[in-house]
């Protein structure tokens, strides 16, 4: 049995939920989402309570019955709070900063990279090596994390690169004489 697909998803208030064939969609105050419903799995809503539950027995239906409810958890938490990921720069030079519709990064390349920001989501720098990434879609904040922090992933000697706030760097000793 899966332990997290058998939870419920509370359905806080102001939020609404629309079941379709293949899909749900859930519309808040941070706006709309939907995630697809595969026919294997059954969700229903009960009052502000969403169930979901395998059709039969097979093993993909057990598989995709903790998957859906995850996906539709994370729509419903992100129409009501939305998603943060900070990302932390590091090194001599290395600097962001948002310029209109762009994220602007210095990593120590010979030319300044420019990353145009998406309309759903949100990006601060506070300051110079910190930048916050915020939207209601989980999938869509944590690849744009992902994509800003392959320009200059942390090295393991010095520690320089974008990291992510929470990442722990496993050093490395340098060169010995």
């Amino acid at each position: 049995m899966s332990r997290i697909g058998k939870n419920p998803v509370a359905v806080p208030d102001g939020v609404s939920v629309e079941l379709a064939a293949d899909a749900i969609k859930v519309k808040g105050k941070l706006g709309e989402l939907s995630a697809p419903v595969s026919s294997e799995v059954e969700v229903k809503v009960d009052g502000n309570v969403i169930y979901v539950s395998p059709r039969n027995e097979s093993k993909r239906a057990r598989a995709l019955w903790g998957t859906t409810r995850a996906l539709v958890n994370n729509i419903v938490t992100g129409v009501t709070e939305g998603f943060t990921v900070n990302l932390e720069i590091n090194g001599v030079g290395y600097r962001a900063a948002v310029e209109g519709k762009e994220l602007v990064l210095a990593l120590g390349y010979s030319h300044p990279i420019r990353y145009p920001i998406p309309d759903a989501v949100t990006m601060k720098c506070e300051r110079p090596t910190v930048i916050a990434i915020s939207g209601a879609d989980k999938q869509q904040v944590g690849q744009i994390a992902a994509e800003i922090r392959s320009y200059r992933p942390p090295e393991p000697f010095k520690g320089k690169g974008v990291k992510y706030a929470n990442e722990i760097i496993l050093r490395k000793e340098g060169k010995k004489k």
